[in-house]
């Protein structure tokens, strides 16, 4: 599909970002999609973009097939002391509406970020994915991304 283009989430997407996060075996038991929408939402979309006022962007990239809202990540840059000092860019919640895949819309989201971030000063990509996703691993490593580390959560609320 080559009439995909890329933009920055605003507030008045998230009805649409959200629809996409729980359009996800994993994420429709995460996520709450009701009408209105649960105040957290705004509260943290809010809150990444008071971040990325303050310097370095934490936003939603997403591509759109005309209007539609088609994909969404998270594309946050992080100043840090290791490798001396690198830039890195963290990507977490890619998604690609069900409706739409299979069609490289997800490619060419991931291969935007990447240039974002390139853009951006970034020396360094990095993601976790859930160990069940093989699919999802699979499309990673074609796109030149290796398993590198073991990566480790702990729930602190339910």
């Amino acid at each position: 599909m080559s009439d995909i283009t890329f933009r920055y989430a605003t507030r008045d997407d998230l009805p649409a970002i959200v629809a996409l996060l729980a359009d996800d075996e994993k994420g429709k038991t995460r996520e709450e999609l009701t009408d209105p929408l649960p105040n957290a939402y705004y509260a943290a979309f809010d809150a990444m973009a008071s971040q990325s006022t303050a310097g370095l962007p934490n936003q939603y990239l997403l591509a759109c097939h005309g209007s539609d809202i088609v994909g969404c990540l998270q594309l946050t840059l992080i100043a840090g002391l290791s490798r001396r000092g690198q830039l890195r860019a963290q990507i977490e919640a890619v998604r690609v509406s069900s409706t739409m895949r299979s069609q490289k819309i997800g490619e060419k989201l991931i291969l935007e970020s990447i240039s974002l971030s390139k853009s951006l000063g970034a020396a360094l990509i990095q993601f976790t994915t859930d160990k069940t996703r093989k699919d999802a691993h699979r499309f990673y490593e074609r796109l030149g991304f290796v398993a590198s580390h073991e990566g480790m959560k702990l729930q602190l609320k339910p």
